[in-house]
């Protein structure tokens, strides 16, 4: 599956199909989360949150792409990403765009 941040695809015509999208909450445990809290004293880069994130946003992506696949799309213009805290540790990752299908 191909993703644009574009509304447009150099060379190519297709069809618009529909919205798509891909959701998830993601949380570290509780080991991570008092590490992530000492992190933020001395400041710097909290990893831990970082991999969750990445790892959130995959899977988000996937989520995305399968919603697409299933509709007959071969690309995805538009792609465009949020988060939100849901609560403390975790976090909400959705993904969406437009499903196109080329002529």
């Amino acid at each position: 599956m191909q993703l644009y941040n574009t509304d447009f695809i150099t060379g190519k015509e297709f069809e618009t199909l529909q919205l798509v999208h891909g959701s998830v909450v993601f949380s570290k445990n509780v080991v991570r989360d008092v590490f992530a809290g000492l992190k933020t004293i001395i400041g710097g880069e909290i990893a831990g949150y970082t991999e969750m994130l990445n790892d959130a946003r995959n899977i988000a992506i996937e989520r995305m792409e399968k919603q697409a696949r299933g509709i007959g799309a071969d690309a995805i213009i538009n792609v465009r990403f949020a988060t939100a805290s849901v609560m403390t540790g975790s976090a909400e990752i959705i993904v969406y765009g437009t499903a196109v299908k080329f002529k």
